[in-house]
């Protein structure tokens, strides 16, 4: 029954013992690069990667039992008798089972080679998907075509109608995966960088978190998942707050009673700000007065930072170990004033 519709022969010359020993190799081999050289990734991006080789050992160890049994069942059909009818079928599986555990460490490679380039955040998994979709479906052609004997190649191209109808019904998924894939092309950004996302009245930050084959999610800065389309990632205004060696500048503002020691306010704001770790120390901290009036005198103190999502923190410390030193210095800070005027009663002006 089996010989009719599987060459039997030319899927016993594929099991071979040479392509079973290929597949193991490649596993170590994925190993060995897991070992020598992502030393460095991240706990996170660690633990990602030992749960796949977990998987994949799982695998591993089915298609070693199959492969076994297979052979085992090959070598003793005279002694089988009406159970070697069976072979061809456990073939098969083996067959089925050795082309996804091989797709699944060929994935496996390709994504521990692109951690090389991003050992801290790791790499989105759409380049990686795309990659594991066309080896499957190249293996999977060639399969049907070497063990069923069937030729797909007519097939396919007498099916116009069908593919228009398809590619009609999936306008928006594959309009999005190409989206994915061009801004995986430009590299605008990568996982880990703060993104402040601007279209028409739609404003979002976050940090990157993952691209995937229709969106892109980001992780804002109350822990909220913000998903966006590829598609709307394409056409929205994006600034990335995360260059590798770009600073980013923050301000703070201090207002000072009239008549302060500006110079004095000016020195202790640098060395406060100076003597927080998270600050830059080149460019150095820059206070300057930026604006007064009869009642205050502000001050401004610019500086820079590295990690766009401790902007908050930082500037927390700031505030408040620079409103600490000016009043221990005796500088005073302005306070609001409210006039009051009256048609019937002179001007009264109140200081709260």
């Amino acid at each position: 029954m089996a010989e009719k519709f599987i060459k039997i022969h030319v899927l016993y010359d594929i099991l071979q013992l040479e392509g079973y020993i290929l597949i193991g190799s490649l596993l170590a081999l994925a190993w060995l690069f897991y070992k020598f050289f992502l030393k460095e990734v991240s706990d996170e991006r660690h633990k990602s990667i030992r749960n796949h080789f977990r998987i994949l050992l799982r695998h591993f160890v089915i298609l070693s039992f199959l492969f076994v049994l297979f052979i085992f069942m090959q070598s003793s059909e005279a002694q089988l008798g009406s159970i070697n009818r069976f072979t061809p079928y456990v073939a098969v599986m083996t067959f089925i089972w050795a082309n996804v555990v091989f797709v699944k460490t060929a994935r496996l490679m390709v994504l521990q080679y692109l951690f090389l380039g991003s050992m801290k955040h790791g790499v989105p998994l759409l380049l990686v998907n795309i990659f594991s979709l066309i080896m499957s479906i190249a293996l999977l052609f060639w399969g049907i075509n070497r063990i069923f004997g069937l030729e797909l190649g007519p097939l396919l191209a007498t099916s116009a109608a069908a593919s228009v109808i398809l590619g009609l019904a999936l306008q928006d998924t594959l309009g999005n995966l190409f989206a994915g894939i061009s801004l995986q092309l430009d590299r605008n950004f990568e996982i880990g960088d703060w993104l402040e996302i601007v279209s028409g009245i739609q404003k979002a930050t976050g940090q990157v978190k993952e691209i995937s084959w229709r969106s892109t999610t980001l992780i804002g800065f109350s822990d909220e998942v913000i998903t966006f389309s590829n598609r709307f990632m394409a056409n929205a205004q994006i600034s990335n707050f995360s260059p590798p060696d770009n600073p980013i500048l923050r301000r703070q503002i201090f207002r000072l009673a009239y008549g302060s020691n500006i110079e004095l306010a000016k020195q202790i704001l640098e060395k406060v700000v100076s003597g927080i770790g998270e600050v830059r120390g080149i460019p150095a901290p820059w206070a300057y007065v930026s604006d007064a009036n009869e009642n205050w005198v502000e001050l401004k103190i610019i500086y820079f930072i590295d990690h766009y999502s401790a902007q908050y923190s930082i500037g927390d410390k700031v505030y408040t170990r620079g409103i600490a030193e000016l009043t221990s210095a005796g500088v005073k800070l302005a306070r609001q004033v409210v006039e009051i005027s009256s048609k019937n009663t002179p001007d009264v002006t109140s200081q709260l």
